[in-house]
């Protein structure tokens, strides 16, 4: 990727400058620093491996000798975190040794880096009972939670300064809005027509979707509410920039072609379900060419689409005695009359 740093300005003055770093190797995003009205606030930090650390440092550098801005560790006054997912909030401990700046976190988000090894074993212990249900053939079990796992030791707790629900979804010019999904605590920020979208929209995948029985405020139906809590922000909005992947001009568009595209996905799982399944048989079709961490990815979406379907009765479980066991069993589940998902 680019090393260079971008800038926009927004229609109010704001400059926003967009710093890449690779956050694993291979795998790269963007931390945003805003400039405006007496405010630095760098806006994620990458996950904290040393790749991720020295673009930030790049980055901060770039932006002062190549734009000239007054800018360095020192000038922050605020370090927010769009969402609690690793490759955003993992780079805290060591933004913390260089900044005195307050850590901000949507208060759904709070926990995950506040009691981050909680979070991580609770986590753990859900999914084991996903992948059960899921059929996920015992032996692979293990494998798929060691995929979990990888890099999750690397991290552990830190303090967070304040939630944006205690300034009223505000910060200067910076409006805040929930959009639960992605992640429980996911947000967007706008600065005047420029709009930071963390991970809720990207420009050319859909975000990662889990199901809401593995995190709360997670799964299929509040990304897609989300969307539509967004969707109305559209015509004030000339850029929108995500955490990975190019800027999106046409933030309204984009919203339509992610919608569109979960509803051929739920569509496709129902085709699938026309004879009884379990969440791994029908992701095994969905996503045949998975390896490696993609396979829980894999496991993770189907799971998110199939739970959707399943709140709205298109598809019911089969072989219920089974659930009288005391612990989780594989489900399979089929498709109900009801015609195609809405």
């Amino acid at each position: 990727m680019d090393p260079a740093v971008q800038r926009f300005e927004s229609d109010g003055g704001a400059r926003v400058y967009r710093m890449p770093l690779e956050e694993f190797p291979g795998f790269w995003g963007f931390a945003h620093l805003v400039i405006t009205d007496g405010l630095r606030a760098l806006v994620d930090c990458g996950s904290g491996l040393d790749s991720s650390n020295d673009g930030l440092e790049r980055g901060l550098a770039l932006v002062g000798e190549q734009y000239g801005e007054d800018i360095g560790w020192d000038r922050l006054t605020h370090v927010l975190i769009t969402h609690g997912h690793i490759d955003h909030f993992g780079g805290l401990a060591y933004v913390r040794r260089k900044t005195q700046a307050p850590v901000g976190v949507h208060e759904l988000d709070r926990r995950v880096l506040t009691r981050y090894e909680e979070r991580v074993r609770f986590v753990s212990h859900r999914l084991r009972a996903f992948l059960v249900e899921a059929g996920v053939d015992p032996e692979q079990q293990s494998g798929v939670l060691e995929l979990y796992r990888v890099h999750k030791q690397l991290f552990s707790s830190v303090p967070v300064d304040l939630t944006y629900e205690a300034l009223g979804m505000r910060l200067g010019p910076l409006r805040f809005t929930h959009v639960p999904g992605h992640c429980p605590g996911q947000v967007v920020i706008q600065i005047d027509d420029l709009l930071l979208a963390g991970d809720h929209i990207l420009s050319d995948i859909s975000p990662h979707q889990a199901p809401e029985s593995l995190s709360d405020n997670t799964g299929l139906g509040h990304y897609l509410e989300s969307l539509d809590r967004v969707k109305p922000l559209a015509p004030g909005v000339r850029w929108t920039l995500g955490g990975h992947q190019d800027p999106v001009r046409d933030l309204a568009a984009r919203i339509d072609a992610i919608q569109s595209l979960h509803r051929e996905r739920l569509g496709a799982v129902l085709e699938l379900l026309s004879e009884p399944q379990t969440i791994a048989e029908v992701s095994a079709r969905l996503f045949p060419e998975v390896r490696g961490y993609n396979v829980l990815l894999a496991l993770e979406e189907t799971g998110a689409h199939v739970e959707y379907l399943a709140q709205r009765a298109r598809i019911g479980l089969v072989d219920l005695e089974a659930m009288d066991s005391s612990g989780p069993v594989p489900l399979r589940y089929v498709r109900l009359d009801g015609g195609a998902p809405s």
